[in-house]
Parts: C-alpha cells; structure tokens; sequence
C-alpha cells in the first residue's frame, strides 16, 4: 500500500510540474512580468530584482520541468524529491502571502491558461507539498524506471529541449498563446459583461490624519471621526469581486479621447505595439516605416499603440522616420495584447486576424 501511494505521488507531482512548467515555458515573459509584480513596492519591495525577472523566470521554469522529468524517470530522486520540497515550500510562502495580505491577484502558476485566486493557488500548493511530503519520507521507494544511461540522456534531453523551447519563444511568439488577445478574439465582445453577471461590492474608505497618525474610516463611521482630525484621501475596499471581463483595461487615447469603438470597426487596421519606446528593440522598430508603406498601399489604416508620453513619441518618430499616429493604452494591457516590443497586430473590425513577432516580419500577410 505505501508503495502504492508512493507512486501515485511520483506521478501526481511529476505530470503536473512538467504541464505547469511547460505552459509558464511557452510564455517565460509573462511568467517574468509576474515575477516582478512580487518584487515590486507594494509587494516585497525589492526593485532591485526586477530586471532580473526574466532570467529567474527562465531559470524557475526549466527547473520545473527538468525536476518533473527527473521525478517520473527516478533520475537522482533523493536530490531530486530534496529539490522539489525546497520548491514548493518556496510557493507556498509565495502564494500565502499572496492570499492573506491580497496583494497578488493570480499567481501565475499556470500562466495564461488558467487563472487561480490566491486562495486557490495556495491550496493547489498545499495539496503538492502533500504529495512531495509522501515523497520526502519514502524517498527510498522512488527508483529509477531505466538504466543509469538512459535516465541521464532523458534528463538531459529534456533541459536541451527546454533551452531551445525558452530561445525560440523569446525570439517569436508563443507556440500557443492563451491569452485574451488571441487570434480569432473580437476585442469588443471580449470587454462585454454578461447580463446577470455578478457585481463587484465595493466599500468607500476614507482616511484621516487623527493626532499625526493616518488611519482608516468606514463611510458608516464617519460620525465617529474624532474632532481635529484632518482628511487625507478616500479609497475603494472591494469587499467582493464581481465579473471581470477578459478584456477591461484597453484604451486607443490620443488628445484625451478614446477612439476605440471608431478604431474597432474599421475594415483594414493595422497596429504596431510597443508598450515602453524606451525598451523598444531598435532593430524592431527599424522596419515599422516600410510596413507601414506597404500596408497603406493596400488600403490599411495604420497606427501605433504605446503607454509611452508624448516626448518618448516625438523621439521615437524622428529617430526611425515613422509616419503614423500614436493611441494610448496602459502598459499591462499592451503586454497582454502582444509580448515582442514592438509587435505588428492586424484587426479587421475589431477582431485579431494576425499577430507576428518583429522577427517574424516577413511572415506578415497583408
């Protein structure tokens, strides 16, 4: 029976840190910007870490699947089993922190292919680190499926394929993109809420400087302020979340209009993406202009989306010699929409019709 159960563990854990990994694997810059929401201020306020994001990103995904790998084939399984408790501890703490002080929404374990609340993501953590508990006390049960040989070719081969997996979507796009913004999505239809959807429940908070010290009112408390107080600022405590679209944050500004709903019905539109003009690819943005041209010749509208001001706009044009109009839209969003910096987006009202990597220009179909 322990034997049973042991194996049970082996293959509970090991398939389902190799399908985690493999899905943050397929999107290692979505999985980094999560990363660095969790070093960020409100959070554990090491800024320092965040331009390291991405290659801790990497490094914690192909972990993820090599150990899954090495688990299933018995490759080294007391470091192995030592490994993915260290791991999962390391989660849980994450994730519970999460949950309890609210300040991460959605883990990012599985990427964009399936969000989790806090509390879920902390429980899904709990219940591995059952399982690798399981492990860690009848690790002398977990033996090797093949021959020393051949279990270190398989180990090996699955880092070696994790590594062209990590180069190939960093340098494209994703093998698969789960995102809202995938090909086929009507970004209209995205942002709609059904009716009879739940609603959020939010609670007003207001704040007050009491004696030199900030503290916090409920609207229904405010007759119990004490006298001298002095107000600070209001905030929105949402006490229940309600639906929340796929699509919610996606904004086409310029001169503090929002021109989506015209933007979105034309016929032939072309957007070129780049969320940040600063940490925008050179090489990349080289080659919007003559995209641009070609696309306007066959009767496209051609535009740019940037969470970018207006100086970074204005340097940006007159370094590569961009004829077209810049729309705003907040960072987050942008990121979602494509991960290259810049990226080329086709819509034919509304709906995505093509997506391509900057180094993917040629596969463009106009």
């Amino acid at each position: 029976m322990k034997n049973i159960i042991t194996q049970f563990s082996r293959l509970f854990v090991g398939v389902l840190f190799i399908i985690s990994g493999l899905i943050k694997l397929n999107d290692p810059l979505g999985f980094s910007y999560k990363l660095a929401e969790y070093f960020s201020e409100p959070v554990f306020n090491m800024p320092f870490l965040e331009p390291l994001a991405l290659g801790l990103a990497i490094f914690l995904v192909i972990l993820e699947v090599v150990l899954g790998v090495m688990l299933l084939v018995g490759y080294k399984s007391k470091l192995t089993i030592w490994a993915l408790l260290l791991l999962i501890v390391f989660f849980t703490f994450l994730t519970f922190y999460s949950a309890y002080f609210d300040v991460v929404k959605d883990c990012g374990c599985f990427g964009d292919a399936l969000h989790l609340t806090p509390w879920e993501s902390f429980t899904k953590d709990i219940v591995l680190l059952f399982f690798i508990v399981i492990l860690f006390i009848n690790k002398n049960l977990v033996k090797p499926l093949f021959s020393n040989a051949v279990t270190n070719i398989i180990t090996f081969a699955s880092l070696v394929l994790c590594i062209i997996m990590a180069v190939w979507v960093l340098n494209h796009n994703p093998l698969k993109d789960f995102r809202p913004y995938k090909v086929g999505t009507n970004i209209e239809k995205g942002m709609e809420i059904p009716e009879g959807a739940p609603k959020s429940v939010v609670e007003m908070i207001f704040i007050y400087k009491v004696k030199g010290v900030d503290k916090e009112f409920a609207e229904k408390d405010l007759a119990n302020i004490p006298e001298g107080a002095t107000f600070v600022d209001r905030k929105d405590k949402v006490i229940t979340e309600g639906y929340v679209p796929p699509i919610h944050d996606f904004t086409m500004v310029k001169d503090d209009s929002d021109y989506k709903e015209e933007l979105l019905k034309e016929p032939k539109l072309l957007v070129f993406v780049t969320y940040d003009l600063a940490l925008s690819n050179p090489d990349g943005m080289k080659k919007l202009e003559g995209l641009s041209k070609n696309a306007k010749a066959k009767g496209y509208k051609v535009i740019a989306m940037t969470a970018s001001g207006a100086d970074d706009i204005t340097k940006a044009k007159k370094q590569y010699g961009l004829d077209f109009d810049f729309y705003f839209c907040d960072a987050t969003a942008l990121k979602t929409v494509e991960r290259a910096n810049p990226s080329i987006v086709v819509l034919q009202n509304g709906t995505v019709i093509q997506k391509v990597h900057y180094n993917d220009t040629d596969d463009l179909k106009l």
